[in-house]
């Protein structure tokens, strides 16, 4: 493909370009260049936040170069600071290995697997602190750390706010930045990715690079994507995510609740469509597009139209879904609070207070007014909790 559209396609989305006439001197060299993207594996599982770099990978390997996928297994070690107010818990080594046997099998439905070139940075991270020779380790740390002051890592918007709210930073924290520098330096990357809130720690990898004597990565940062509550930036401990792997009915039900604000912002960052054409629908057909089509590609189609079918049998129609999940529990006097939790629906018993007094807890659907009621279990209930739970209580004589 031609230079100039080659380059309009990465530029796409794109916040921080550094730099752009260093891209064309790359994809001018006619050889495939290195992407680099790395992911520490600190939790199980992605959610469309982590898809927006993830269809930026797919383009380039569209347009035929090489995604080098790191999984920062060493790195998860220490916890990325990035956005953290506080230092990360450290994961364990089976947790690690969990993720990020996880993590694969989820980015294979976005990226051909086949063919990235998959690598672990304890592979050459460990080595640094295995080596027998007191003289080779102090020589190896001095490569690596004695590049950088700490006055320039203490530049790092993170750690200047810590710093200012008198919240401890580790060294170990400190030292983060630079082994995923390093990452770049051993696998020679021609262009890294990252969110916004990484441009720093992928400018330090540009620099390092410099210092090894090999020619200086491109850096490219894409946005963070805003989660459902449209404020925060999509977070599994901010609770306003929408998992990869979650059932089909929940990724399309969560999307159909977003704003329409949020909508036009998802559609602009998880998907190919021109917004000046989506923009022509009306707004809940635009969302039942959007929704369709990202159900679609976790999924398939066929599972896609299945759930917007029952969706709008609940919601348009105002019926129950054609098949309801049964909760068994024994026959007697059981608290509207308890009955939710045994049918877990819900993972806290102060969440489910909090649902009844909003008005989102319904028996046979009648809204439960009092959190403190109480059903004799003889008969069978419907229970719904939200819009889109729902369980059949059977009584167990």
């Amino acid at each position: 493909m031609e230079l100039n559209k080659q380059v309009e396609i990465i530029k796409t989305n794109t916040v921080d370009f550094v730099t752009k006439e260093e891209l064309f001197a790359k994809l001018n060299q006619d050889k495939p260049l290195r992407i680099k993207l790395g992911i520490d594996p600190t939790a199980p599982d992605l959610h469309l936040g982590h898809t927006v770099i993830l269809r930026k990978l797919r383009q380039f390997q569209d347009l035929g170069h090489k995604i080098i996928f790191i999984i920062g297994d060493f790195t998860a070690r220490i916890g990325d600071p990035s956005g953290q107010n506080e230092t990360r818990p450290m994961l364990t080594e089976k947790e690690i290995n969990t993720n990020a046997k996880t993590l694969q099998k989820q980015i294979s439905k976005i990226l051909n697997i086949e063919k990235i070139e998959l690598c672990y940075n304890s592979r050459w991270l460990s080595k640094i602190f295995q080596a027998k020779d007191l003289v080779e380790v102090t020589k190896t740390l001095r490569n690596l750390f004695g590049l950088f002051t700490v006055q320039q890592l203490l530049q790092r918007d993170d750690f200047t706010k810590r710093q200012e709210a008198g919240k401890p930073i580790t060294i170990l924290e400190m030292m983060y930045p630079l082994f995923q520098a390093y990452d770049s330096v051993m696998v020679k990357a021609d262009v890294e990715i990252g969110g916004t809130d990484q441009l720093f720690n992928l400018l330090l990898g540009r620099e390092m690079q410099g210092d090894f004597a090999q020619e200086p990565q491109v850096v490219l940062t894409l946005p963070l994507l805003e989660g459902t509550d449209g404020v925060r930036k999509m977070s599994k401990s901010y609770g306003n995510y929408i998992g990869i792997n979650e059932p089909a009915k929940e990724i399309y039900g969560k999307i159909m609740s977003i704003s329409d604000e949020l909508m036009y912002r998802w559609y602009q960052l998880l998907t190919e469509h021109k917004l000046e054409e989506i923009k022509k629908l009306h707004p809940r057909e635009a969302k039942a597009k959007l929704a369709y089509e990202i159900t679609a590609q976790y999924y398939n189609e066929t599972t896609a139209q299945v759930v917007e079918n029952e969706f709008n049998r609940i919601f348009a129609q105002d019926k129950l879904p054609e098949k309801i999940e049964e909760c068994i529990l024994p026959q007697g006097k059981i608290s509207i609070v308890d009955l939710v939790y045994q049918c877990k629906l819900e993972e806290s018993k102060n969440a489910i207070r909090r649902l009844i007094r909003q008005g989102g807890i319904k028996l046979d659907n009648q809204k439960v007014q009092n959190e403190k009621e109480e059903i004799f279990l003889n008969r069978p209930y419907i229970l719904q909790v939200g819009k889109r739970k729902f369980k059949k209580i059977i009584p167990q004589s």
